[in-house]
């Protein structure tokens, strides 16, 4: 669900090569779409066609929502929020229906729900929620998931931190920001940023998959948190770029307002750990910034 964006083509290319046979059930069918992939529509909010292709599945991941890459006015925060809780709550309902309903339902939650954290890690048992907007998004998202009554249905939800990937996702913009000299620390550059590579996502959803007795909220984020200064010069360093101008908050206001964004995706500080993940035995295959940034 929500498949026709970055992420979920993503997936879908994973799971072909798996042999899965994988549906996509969007608003607008993506121009590159694998061949392979069969396309379903769906409004986000009303049962229809697409609810019959949840018989006999082996998991759903839904990843549907208006993206927060947007000014916080109340048009776009009344659609952040209906387009997670109608999506998620209409789910919960075509499982429901099913006679023989699917094993497994992933529903993308974030990694945002936990506070501005600079003193330490936030897992998944000590982690404290934070205040504001976003965090008030991913706490009402969750309870609409957790109280979809799917017995039948394995539940988790997908705690996800910023994706990095070649083809999309944050990656390119602070690649482009690096390339032009502009790559400098973003406010005080003591934000940590929590992030996952888009490869290591596709893994984690297999692992669960396969990991029958994990259920509930998992974190999905490497273990290596970097600060925002550090992430930067080590961007800097793998293009060859030695300077890097540096940003005050004042100025990333002002730009994000041009750019119709907010300074929180920036300057909030995600130090989000993957405790669950790691104490049930997944291992990432890009656990460090510099690995990653090697391949990307």
């Amino acid at each position: 669900m929500g498949g026709s964006g970055y992420v979920g083509l993503v997936l879908a290319k994973y799971f072909i090569e798996k042999n899965y046979e994988v549906i996509i059930v969007a608003r607008h069918q993506p121009k590159n779409m694998p061949s392979q992939v069969k396309f379903m529509n769906w409004d986000g909010e009303n049962l229809g066609e697409w609810a019959k292709s949840f018989e006999n599945a082996e998991v759903i991941i839904n990843l549907a929502g208006k993206s927060v890459n947007c000014r916080y006015n109340e048009k776009n925060k009344a659609q952040i929020f209906s387009s997670r809780l109608k999506s998620t709550a209409v789910i919960g309902k075509a499982i429901q229906n099913c006679e023989n309903p699917p094993k497994n339902w992933f529903n993308s939650s974030t990694g945002t729900i936990y506070r501005h954290a600079e003193d330490y890690h936030q897992d998944e048992n000590k982690g404290e929620k934070g205040k504001g907007f976003s965090v008030e998004v991913a706490t009402q998202w969750e309870k609409i998931f957790n109280e979809a009554i799917t017995p039948h249905t394995r539940k988790i939800a997908l705690r996800m931190s910023i994706v990095f990937g070649k083809s999309g996702g944050a990656f390119p913009y602070y690649a482009r920001l690096a390339k032009y000299g502009l790559g400098g620390k973003m406010g005080k550059g003591t934000q940590r940023i929590s992030w996952v590579h888009d490869y290591d996502l596709c893994r984690c959803i297999d692992f669960l998959i396969e990991n029958k007795h994990l259920e509930g909220a998992i974190n999905i984020a490497t273990p290596d948190a970097v600060t925002n200064e550090d992430f930067m010069k080590k961007l800097r360093k793998h293009y060859k770029v030695f300077f890097g101008l540096p940003s005050t908050t004042l100025m990333l206001r002002f730009g994000t307002y041009l750019l119709g964004s907010e300074t929180e995706l920036i300057l909030k500080s995600r130090w989000v750990y993957p405790q669950r993940l790691l104490e049930a035995g997944f291992n990432f295959e890009y656990d460090t910034v510099d690995k990653a940034l090697k391949f990307l």
